[in-house]
């Protein structure tokens, strides 16, 4: 079978740029990991201390409490238990 010559030669410069796009985006992703490494490597973000919160803040009302319980009781008949009720 006798391909013209001008699809080939669209085959070919198709080919050449999608190769050269996936070159590029290949350097593109290398460079953006390599600035990740270094920017890690050198500038580490600063912690930043938490403060102690209030120990009552976290607490739930008893009758909240009593109703996640017993929707959790009806939910797995029985077998789940709610450990520790938060507010969040």
């Amino acid at each position: 079978m006798f391909l013209d010559a001008n699809l080939v030669n669209s085959l070919q410069l198709m080919l050449i740029g999608m190769s050269t796009v996936f070159v590029v985006l290949l350097i593109v992703i290398g460079c953006g990991n390599l600035l990740i490494t270094v920017v890690n490597k050198y500038l580490p973000e600063e912690e930043k201390p938490v403060a102690k919160q209030a120990q009552n803040t976290g607490a739930v009302s008893p009758d909240v409490a009593q109703a996640i319980n017993l929707a959790i009781s009806k939910l797995t008949n029985g077998k789940g238990k709610a450990e520790k009720i938060e507010r969040m």
